[in-house]
């Protein structure tokens, strides 16, 4: 494969679109008299912090070439696939999943299985059609360099934060969890959100946008700050067509709710994606997922398969 050269500044240049998109989106919150202290610690911790970390943690990695034959008609095919998904599965499909079983096992098993054919069975179907490699990008890597280092100190860290500043803790105590229920359903709870949460975004946004994005910008940083964006505005549609009053960030304002998921997801996706340009490891950012989630969703894993 020959060399290329990327053009001096080109990555300066999408770094500065991301950071002035992040900025603007957390200052309409602000005029908007919504919450705009949460995505500065959003950024802090995750956008900066963390990631910073993250390189430093994968130093010594030597993340594989991912295959991409033909970068921009890969990339279009996706960006349309997640503009069809965007609105008809996370506005729409997600909505009637949540109403077609009443709320408990069977309906999270539907909800599962939905999201696994969505965000890695049809993409993998798009891939194989465009002819374009798929088994690279499910490559575990767990043996080379770079993956334990970020997936203990990361991983550790982010349970402790999440410890601290979510009501997570307290919720599971109400609980009055015995030893026995606990040892069973963290684990439990830990493979269903690496498939449900885990495995579902990381492929989806990662694995097949970052990848194509980082072929066609010939950036890694300026794919992981575009990836960035588009994750989170992809969840713009499904958080205002199916948010109520009280859901953290809905609004009757379309561009308040994507002002919102801009300032406060993508911050959380520059730490996935910077971690799967390093190493192009889906398991290690699959577990990271996991454990950001496993606190927070641990009390309803609980009250949904133990009660």
């Amino acid at each position: 494969m020959p060399t290329i050269t990327v053009p001096r500044g080109r990555t300066a240049a999408l770094v500065a679109a991301y950071a002035a998109c992040w900025a603007g989106a957390t200052a309409y919150l602000a005029w908007k008299g919504a919450d705009w202290s949460f995505p500065l610690i959003s950024m802090g911790v995750f956008g900066l912090a963390l990631s910073g970390l993250a390189v430093l943690l994968t130093r010594r990695a030597k993340p594989p070439t991912v295959p991409v034959p033909r970068p921009a008609l890969e990339l279009w095919a996706v960006l349309g696939f997640l503009a069809v998904y965007a609105v008809g599965f996370l506005g729409y499909g997600m909505g009637w999943a949540r109403q077609a079983l009443p709320a408990g096992p069977g309906q999270e098993s539907l909800v599962l299985g939905l999201k696994l054919a969505v965000h890695v069975g049809l993409p993998v179907l798009l891939l194989l059609a465009l002819r374009a490699p798929v088994r690279p990008l499910f490559a575990a890597h767990a043996g080379r360099p770079g993956f334990w280092p970020p997936l203990i100190v990361l991983g550790l860290i982010l349970l402790g934060l999440l410890a601290v500043v979510s009501p997570s803790l307290k919720e599971l105590s109400a609980l009055h969890p015995t030893a026995g229920l606990l040892a069973w359903t963290a684990p439990a709870a830990f493979i269903w959100l690496a498939l449900e949460a885990g495995l579902c975004e990381e492929f989806l946004y990662r694995a097949v946008l970052q990848t194509r994005l980082s072929a066609v910008l010939r950036s890694e940083a300026g794919a992981v700050v575009i990836g960035a964006l588009i994750f989170a505005l992809a969840h713009a549609p499904g958080l205002f067509l199916r948010g109520e009053p009280g859901t953290d960030g809905y609004s009757t304002d379309p561009v308040q709710v994507a002002a919102f998921t801009v300032a406060t997801l993508s911050p959380i996706a520059l730490l996935f994606g910077t971690l799967w340009a390093r190493t192009r490891g889906l398991l290690l950012v699959v577990l990271l997922h996991a454990t950001v989630d496993i606190l927070p969703n641990l009390p309803e894993f609980i009250g949904t398969w133990a009660r």
